[in-house]
């Protein structure tokens, strides 16, 4: 008799996140805030039951800003890191400007890991920063 054995394959996977959505109310005014604090010009598309703003990627996680039925902003819940480039604070330095709120400052996590930052955007949603320096 005894226990039975179990073959379990162990499932690789590169990253853990291949999709990101932030929700937003008014949709114009969250593009606008994530355009301006990255420079960049986000693709919409709209459809019958949602809006989406696409942040621009060539290669790795994308990840996009939705508007419509259950898109709900929030500050508690899971904490999206978005890339800070090569110096966080160039993002982190146009957040208020754009209509967000600073709640942590650049902050160092360790030479190794770098640092991050936490904001409030123009939602509502609570989201990170992080950069090497």
């Amino acid at each position: 008799m005894g226990g039975t054995s179990v073959n379990k394959k162990k499932l690789k996977v590169k990253d853990y996140v291949s999709w990101f959505e932030i929700p937003a109310i008014d949709f114009k005014q969250a593009v606008n805030f994530y355009n301006e604090i990255f420079d960049i010009e986000m693709t919409q598309n709209s459809t019958d039951v949602n809006m989406m703003a696409f942040f621009p990627e060539t290669s790795g996680i994308g990840g996009a800003v939705i508007a419509g039925p259950g898109s709900i902003p929030a500050a508690i819940g899971p904490l999206i890191y978005l890339n800070g480039g090569d110096d966080l604070n160039n993002v982190l330095n146009k957040v208020e400007k754009a209509g967000g709120r600073i709640i942590m400052t650049k902050t160092l996590i360790s030479k190794e890991d770098g640092y991050f930052a936490i904001f409030i955007d123009s939602q509502g949603n609570k989201l990170a920063l992080h950069s090497n320096n």
